[in-house]
């Protein structure tokens, strides 16, 4: 591939990224500001409360994982910090570290590589 159409494709990459973080952040600032104006700044599960520079770590956590679900009453939303705001979000992973069998069947664990039977699929007549 020529250096031009490299280039090319690279800018066009780099636009696209842009934009996307561009709408992201514009998504983002509407439905935090809309949250910061309907709910006290105190974090729903430690209690602690955010004033100052210290709002930066006050983060809208959707109650139903859906980004889109946005509604103007704010029932989807909750303030927390970001210390509990990570938790609630690696709170599954860890709930499942402990389950076996049909009830973490078809959710990939921690440990589960998507390779570790690459070899004998690309060389299949050597036998393992």
């Amino acid at each position: 591939m020529p250096d031009s159409e490299k280039n090319h494709l690279s800018e066009q990459q780099n636009r696209l990224v842009a934009e996307m973080r561009r709408e992201q952040q514009d998504r983002l600032a509407g439905y935090r500001e809309q949250a910061l104006k309907l709910f006290p700044h105190v974090c729903g599960r430690c209690t602690r409360e955010f004033e100052g520079k210290k709002m930066r770590e006050l983060t809208v956590h959707h109650k139903d994982h859906n980004h889109d679900n946005n509604p103007p009453d704010g029932s989807n939303w909750e303030l927390l910090c970001i210390y509990c705001h990570d938790h609630e979000h690696t709170r599954g992973v860890q709930e499942d570290r402990g389950r076996t069998g049909a009830s973490a069947a078809g959710r990939p664990s921690l440990s589960h590589s998507p390779f570790a039977a690459l070899e004998a699929r690309l060389n299949p007549a050597k036998k393992s």
